[in-house]
């Protein structure tokens, strides 16, 4: 869910199949395009949808990619809303999904990476005790 439509569709599908429930969602920039500042202002209002809306990216894959480095500011904006949170901190990433409250909550991830190795079964087991 990459591509701002599936994004967008994505999310909004599960808000509106479990429409009683806080969503969190989760999108971890990974690809070449969706890290590229370029191509970032056509996620504007594609992540409306959730409830808490989490964007993580590793500086380093920009590096990699020898992409310009991207700012949480600039990111947040372009996606269109104010209170996204943005991580490029794996660990910052996993405090802040480890205080949620669960209870009546859905947890939706979605990556092609793995968010740095964070341990997504430890979190599954959590969400649903």
């Amino acid at each position: 869910a990459h591509a701002p439509s599936k994004l967008k569709a994505t999310a909004a599908a599960l808000k509106r199949q479990f429409p009683e429930r806080r969503l969190v969602a989760c999108l971890e920039l990974h690809t070449f395009s969706s890290l590229n500042p370029a191509f970032l202002p056509q996620y504007g209002h594609c992540f409306d949808a959730p409830d808490v809306a989490v964007v993580y990216f590793n500086p380093h894959v920009l590096e990699h990619k020898r992409l310009p480095p991207l700012a949480p500011t600039q990111v947040a904006a372009a996606f269109g809303r104010p209170d996204l949170k943005v991580f490029t901190d794996s660990r910052a990433l996993a405090d802040f999904l480890h205080a949620q409250q669960w209870a009546d909550t859905n947890l939706l991830l979605m990556t092609s990476g793995t968010f740095d190795g964070l341990d997504l079964a430890g979190l599954a087991a959590e969400v649903v005790a």
